[in-house]
C-alpha cells in the first residue's frame, strides 16, 4: 500500500486556485481596477508555492472577460518564471476560453466542458479542442444534471469517455474528469457519502477508462467549515491521502494551504477521517463538537527532547534512522551487536527493519529526499562499525537486488544518479557505482561480471542520449535480458519509448526522478508484478510512439530563407555598439566568499527535491521545517569550504571584435578586423511567426556590411576544482549526505560565478552599465542589459560550440577545465558560455529546424550531413 500511495503521490498535481476572480478577492479587484502587472505576481506566487498548473478565470460581470483572459495570458507569456508551468483556462463562456486559446504558448487545459447541453455542442467543443491540441477537464454533468452518487458519476464519465475517444478521436491522455467534489458534514444525511462517492467514482474510472486523469476543486469538501482554517486544511489532506490512492491526479488547490497528513493531531485527524470516510453516523457531530478546539491558526511547537534514549536499543536504532541521527549510532550499534547471536543479524534485523520504516515513510510522502539521505549515513556509520567484527561478503546479507549505475561515456554529471542510488540502498538494493564518463563495454563487462540484476543509466546533455542507445544496441547484440532504466535531465519517457526501447528486447524503463525509482524496481524484481507492470508498460510506450507519429508541430515551418528574412531588425546605422574598455583574453581569480551573495538557492532545493522558492520555501507549511534544516546544513558546508580553501573557483573571460555574416558571427583579434580567428555558428528559428521575429543569436552582432564596429564576449568559469575528490571522500566515509552537498553547493557557486562574473563584464570589462545597481534577486530575474546564452541550451543547442570557445580563451590552461568528447565540460561545476550587449537581446529557443537550415548549417561547419545529423539530432523536424 505504502509504494501504490508513493507513486501516485509523486505524479500528484497542485492547480492553483489565486488567479480566479471568482475565487480571489484580490485578484478580482487588481484585474477590475486595470492592474495586470500586480496580478502576474499573484499568478507567480502560486508557481512559486508549488503550483504546477495554474487555473486562469476571467467570469466577472463587470469585465469584458475575453479581452481580459487575452491580456492577461499574452502578459504571462512574456514572464518565464511563471509560462514554465501550464495554463488552465476557466470559464463557463466558450468564447472566453476560444479567446484564451488564442493567445496560450504550447499545450493548454480547458476547464471545463460537459454533457449538461447534449452531445452535440459537447461533441462540436471537443473537436475544437482537439484542433488546437489542448487537453480538457470534463465535469460529471450531463443532461439530467450534476453526478452526486459514485454510480452517476461513472455513467457520466464513461459516455463521455466513449464519445470523445470514438467519435472525435480525443487522445484519452488529454482528458480530464471532474467527479464533482462535494460538501460534506452538512448536517444533511444525504450529504454524509459525497467524499466516499468521489474516491470510489475516481477508483472505477482509473480501472475502466485508460489513460485518462481525475481533478477536482479541493476546496469544496471543507466548505461546511469555512472561517476554521485549521479543520479545512486538515479535511483538505486527509481527503487527498485517501483520493490519491484512488488514482486522482491533480486538484485545484491553494498550494502553500496544505496540512502534513501525519502532523495533524491524532484525535483532529481521526474525526476528519471518520468524515471523510463516512464511517460511523455520529461522525459529523464528532468533528463538530471537537472543531472549536482547533479555531485559529496557532500551532504548537514540539521541543526535540531525548527521551527516545530511553527505548530498548532496537527502537532507538530505528529513530536514530528516521531521524537521521549519528550521535549516538556507535555505542548503540555496539550493544545490539553484544545482544545478538552473531554481528550479521544486527545488519538483517534491527538496522534493515530501521531502513524499511524509513523506506516506507518516504514512499507514503512522510519524509522528504534529505532526510533519507541522512538515514542512509546513519546506516552507513553502523555498518562500518560493524564490518570490523564479521567478514562480510556483499551478497551474504539480505538484499532486494544488485544494480549498476552509471553515466554515459562523454558526460560527467552525477548528482540525480547519487540521489538515485541512495534512495535505492535505503530500500535494501545493492549498488554498484561506476561513476562518470562510462563507456558501453565498461558497462557491459561489470555488469555481466557482478550479475546485476539491471543496469540504470544517466546523462545530463543531449549528446548522451545517443549513448544510451548505444548502451542498449550493445545489450541486444551481447544477448542481454535484464532492465535497462533510462534517467537524467535530457531524458524523457517519448525518448525511451521511440529512441532507447525498440533497440533492446529487455524492459526499458524511464524513470523519471528518484522518487520513482523504488517503485520501478520493486516490480521489476518481483516475478508476481513484473509482467502486469511490463504489459503495462508496453501499452504506454506504444501510445507514446503513436503520438509521436502523428505529431504536427504547434506552429508551422517555415524555409530558412523565409526566416532570415524575418530576422530581427536593428537600424545599424542609428545604434551605436558600446566600445568594450578592455579587450582580450583576461583570466579571473575571485574567491568562494565573494560569490556566496550571487547564490540563486531555488535550484539548490530542487537538487533535494523540494519544491518551492527561496526564501519562501523555508517558511512552507509542507516542507519548510526541512528545508530549513537543509539550508542550515549548507550554511555550515559553505563555511567549511571557505575557510579550508577545499573547493577553487576559477575562470577565463575575453570580449572580442565581432561582426556577423549571414548568421555566423565572425570573430578578430584586433580592430583591422581583417581575418576572422574564429567563426560562431548559430542557429535560426525556423516556425511562422504571427508576430515578432524569427530570431538568431548572431542578429544580435552588427552586420559586417553596416560598416559598425561591433563586439563579442566569451567566458568559462568553474567552482568545482577539488569537487569530486572532497565528495568522494565524504562517500567513502559513508557520508553520502556530505558527498551529495559538496556537489550541490559547487553547482550554486559555478552559476553564482557566471553572474558575479556578468556583472564585472557589464560594469568594468565591457562597461555598458557601469551604473548598474541590481541586487541579487534582480541579478536571477535578468534585469540586467544583454544576454549570456550557453551553448547545449535553447539558444544556441549545439554543443560542439564549446570548442570554439575554449579555443578563443585557452580555457583549459586558465582554468584546468576540459571537454568530454561529447562536450560536456569538466568539473562538472562549470558554466561557459556568450556574452551579448545589444540591449534588445532576449533568450530564446531555436526548436525544430528543418532540412535546409540542416544541410546549411553543415556547410557553414564543414560538416558532411551525418555529422550535422548527429550533434542536431534533438532539433531537427521529423
Amino acid at each position: 500500500m505504502s509504494q501504490t500511495l508513493h507513486n501516485a503521490s509523486a505524479r500528484f498535481v497542485n492547480v492553483g486556485e489565486r488567479t480566479n476572480v471568482t475565487g480571489s478577492a484580490k485578484f478580482k479587484r487588481l484585474i477590475l481596477e486595470g492592474e495586470y502587472e500586480q496580478a502576474l505576481d499573484v499568478a507567480r506566487q502560486q508557481v512559486e508555492n508549488g503550483a504546477q498548473i495554474i487555473d486562469i478565470n476571467m467570469d466577472e460581470a463587470m469585465l469584458d472577460s475575453e479581452a481580459a483572459m487575452s491580456r492577461f495570458l499574452n502578459l504571462i507569456a512574456s514572464e518565464p518564471d511563471i509560462s514554465r508551468v501550464p495554463i488552465m483556462i476557466d470559464s463557463s463562456k466558450w468564447s472566453v476560453i476560444e479567446a484564451g486559446l488564442k493567445c496560450v504558448q504550447g499545450k493548454a487545459i480547458v476547464n471545463s466542458i460537459s454533457l449538461k447541453e447534449g452531445e452535440e455542442p459537447f461533441l462540436a467543443q471537443a473537436k475544437l479542442l482537439k484542433r488546437y491540441g489542448a487537453a480538457t477537464v470534463v465535469m460529471a454533468f450531463d443532461e439530467a444534471g450534476q453526478a452526486d452518487t459514485q454510480a452517476r458519476k461513472f455513467e457520466i464519465c464513461q459516455r463521455s469517455y466513449h464519445l470523445l475517444t470514438q467519435k472525435v478521436g480525443f487522445p484519452p491522455e488529454d482528458i480530464i474528469f471532474d467527479p464533482n467534489i462535494f460538501a460534506v458534514a452538512t448536517g444533511i444525511d444525504e450529504h454524509n457519502n459525497y467524499a466516499v462517492d468521489f474516491i470510489e467514482a475516481t477508483r472505477q474510472i482509473k480501472q475502466q477508462l485508460p489513460h485518462c486523469h481525475v481533478s477536482g476543486g479541493l476546496s469544496n469538501i471543507s466548505f461546511s467549515f469555512r472561517g476554521n482554517n485549521p479543520v479545512r486544511e486538515a479535511m483538505h489532506s486527509v481527503f487527498l491521502y485517501h483520493a490519491i490512492q484512488a488514482g486522482m491526479d491533480m486538484a485545484i488547490v491553494n498550494a502553500g494551504q496544505l496540512e502534513v497528513y501525519d502532523e495533524i493531531p491524532a484525535e483532529l485527524r481521526e474525526a476528519v477521517e471518520d468524515v471523510i470516510l463516512n464511517r460511523h453516523p455520529q461522525a459529523t457531530d464528532n468533528l463538530l463538537a471537537l472543531a472549536p478546539k482547533y479555531q485559529g491558526d496557532g500551532k504548537t511547537v514540539v521541543k526535540e527532547n531525548l527521551e527516545w534514549r530511553d527505548y530498548d536499543v532496537n527502537k532507538r536504532l530505528e529513530h536514530a534512522l528516521v531521524k537521521g541521527i549519528t550521535d549516538f549510532i556507535i555505542e548503540d550499534t555496539e550493544e545490539a551487536r553484544l545482544q545478538a547471536e552473531r554481528p550479521l543479524h544486527v545488519i538483517e534485523g534491527p538496522l534493515m527493519d530501521g531502513m524499511n520504516v524509513v523506506g516506507d515513510l518516504f514512499g507514503d510522502g512522510k519524509m522528504f529526499l534529505p532526510q533519507v539521505v541522512k538515514s542512509a549515513r546513519v546506516m552507513k556509520k553502523a555498518v562500518a562499525h560493524l564490518e570490523p567484527f564479521i567478514e562480510l561478503e556483499k551478497d551474504q546479507s539480505s538484499s532486494n537486488g544488485k544494480i549498476l549505475l552509471a553515466t554515459v561515456k562523454g558526460d560527467v554529471h552525477d548528482i540525480g544518479k547519487n540521489i538515485v542510488g541512495v534512495v535505492l540502498q535505503c530500500n535494501s538494493y545493492e549498488i554498484i557505482d561506476l561513476g562518470v564518463m562510462v563507456p558501453a563495454a565498461k558497462i557491459l563487462q561489470v555488469a555481466k561480471e557482478q550479475q546485476v540484476d539491471m543496469i540504470g543509466l544517466s546523462g545530463l546533455i543531449t549528446p548522451s542520449l545517443d549513448e544510451m542507445v548505444h548502451v542498449a544496441q550493445e545489450m541486444q547484440r551481447l544477448n542481454f535480458d535484464i532492465p535497462l532504466l533510462i534517467g537524467g535531465a535530457t531524458t524523457s519517457k517519448a525518448h525511451t519509448a521511440v529512441k532507447i526501447e525498440q533497440n533492446y528486447n529487455g524492459p526499458v524503463v524511464y524513470v523519471p526522478n528518484a522518487s520513482r525509482a523504488v517503485g520501478v524496481c520493486q516490480k521489476l524484481i518481483s516475478d508476481e508484478h513484473r509482467p502486469e507492470y511490463l504489459e503495462k508498460l508496453n501499452k504506454e510506450y506504444e501510445v507514446v510512439r503513436d503520438q509521436h507519429a502523428r505529431k504536427q508541430p504547434r506552429s508551422k515551418p517555415v524555409s530558412l530563407a523565409a526566416a532570415r528574412d524575418n530576422a530581427f531588425s536593428c537600424d545599424w546605422q542609428v545604434y551605436q555598439p558600446p566600445v568594450p574598455a578592455h579587450l582580450g583574453v583576461q583570466p579571473i581569480s575571485v574567491s568562494l566568499s565573494d560569490l556566496v551573495g550571487y547564490i540563486d538557492w531555488t535550484p539548490f532545493f530542487l537538487t533535494w527535491s523540494l519544491a518551492g522558492k527561496y526564501p519562501r520555501i523555508l517558511d512552507d507549511e509542507v516542507v519548510g521545517e526541512e528545508a530549513r534544516n537543509l539550508f542550515a546544513d549548507a550554511q555550515g558546508m559553505l563555511t567549511t569550504l571557505i575557510e579550508a580553501g577545499q573547493l577553487q573557483a576559477k575562470g577565463v573571460v575575453g570580449i572580442f571584435p565581432a561582426n556577423r555574416v549571414g548568421d555566423d558571427i565572425e570573430i578578430y583579434d584586433d580592430e583591422s578586423r581583417q581575418t576572422p580567428i574564429k567563426v560562431a555558428h548559430h542557429l535560426r528559428q525556423q516556425t511562422e511567426k504571427s508576430k515578432g521575429f524569427n530570431y538568431c543569436l548572431s542578429d544580435y552582432v552588427a552586420p559586417k556590411a553596416s560598416q559598425r564596429a561591433d563586439y563579442i564576449g566569451a567566458f568559462a568559469v568553474t567552482a568545482g576544482i577539488g569537487e569530486d575528490e572532497l565528495a568522494q571522500a565524504y562517500i567513502d566515509d559513508g557520508d553520502d549526505y556530505n558527498g551529495i552537498m559538496v556537489k550541490a553547493l559547487a553547482d550554486r557557486l559555478a552559476e553564482a560565478f557566471a553572474e558575479y562574473l556578468h556583472q564585472h563584464v557589464r560594469k568594468i570589462l565591457w562597461g555598458y552599465a557601469k551604473d548598474e545597481t541590481l541586487s541579487n534577486a534582480d541579478l536571477i530575474r535578468e534585469k540586467y542589459t544583454g544576454i549570456r546564452p550557453a551553448p547545449g541550451y535553447a539558444a544556441c543547442p549545439e554543443h560542439t560550440e564549446k570548442q570554439t570557445i575554449w579555443e578563443l580563451l585557452d580555457a583549459q590552461t586558465h582554468t584546468g577545465m576540459t571537454l568530454t568528447e561529447s562536450f560536456a565540460m569538466w568539473p562538472g561545476a562549470s558554466v561557459s558560455g556568450w556574452y551579448f550587449s545589444h540591449p534588445d537581446a532576449r533568450y530564446f529557443a531555436v526548436a525544430q529546424i528543418q532540412q535546409d537550415q540542416l544541410e546549411d548549417y553543415a556547410q557553414r561547419k564543414g560538416w558532411t550531413i551525418e555529422q550535422a545529423s548527429k550533434w542536431l539530432a534533438p532539433n531537427i523536424s521529423n
